[in-house]
């Protein structure tokens, strides 16, 4: 018989199936037999508008509002625009640690020109990946608490079939089948049991 209810460090948390790679083999355009092909072009690497799209179009409606939030109160005169010189005090201002090495890079990455001031979508892009890196280490804390509750012996393992039972609790849809294949791949020695490294890799699909 399974344990009542899962801890709130696991319930919210969904695994994520490993991913295989597609495959794309050249088919049409190949270069003649005997002919060589050109070499093929590079992406240019990304420009600072590109860093900050990608970051933007990644958050969601409610980091968005927060973020907007945190952008207004630094931008008084309302011009669109923060300056750099700010991202000290904005980062203490959240209660974020942070590496000042690290933010100048990010400051640089997205104001190459050295305007010296960023629009929201560049404040996003620098700000965003601190809080993202505390939310990983929070994620990381939590799960091992959540494997340490499972692994009552303490022996730095739990079996695939207390790990089967965790993901028929986290989502009561997937079938014996499902079940199956996620601990076969997980447990690819077939030893029966599972460590934390491998907990933490199916459940955050690092």
């Amino acid at each position: 018989m399974f344990y009542c209810g899962l801890p709130a460090q696991v319930t919210y948390l969904a695994p994520r199936r490993l991913r295989g790679a597609v495959q794309f083999s050249p088919t049409a355009g190949e270069a003649p037999e005997g002919c060589s092909r050109p070499p093929a072009l590079r992406p240019p690497p990304p420009t600072s508008t590109t860093i900050a799209s990608t970051t933007y179009s990644a958050m969601d409606e409610e980091q968005i509002a927060t973020m907007k939030k945190v952008f207004q109160m630094f931008d008084q005169g309302k011009t669109g625009f923060v300056e750099c010189s700010k991202f000290v005090n904005i980062l203490n201002t959240l209660g974020q640690a942070f590496d000042e090495d690290e933010l100048k890079n990010r400051i640089a990455e997205n104001d190459p020109n050295k305007e010296g001031k960023v629009d929201f979508e560049k404040f996003c892009a620098i700000v965003m990946p601190f809080l993202e890196e505390d939310d990983d280490e929070a994620m990381h804390e939590e799960l091992k608490e959540a494997f340490r509750l499972y692994d009552k012996g303490g022996d730095g393992y739990i079996t695939t079939q207390t790990l089967k039972e965790i993901l028929r609790e986290l989502d009561n849809k997937l079938s014996e089948e499902d079940l199956d294949g996620i601990i076969d791949e997980i447990d690819e020695d077939g030893s029966g049991t599972v460590d934390f490294d491998e907990f933490m890799e199916m459940m955050t699909g690092e």
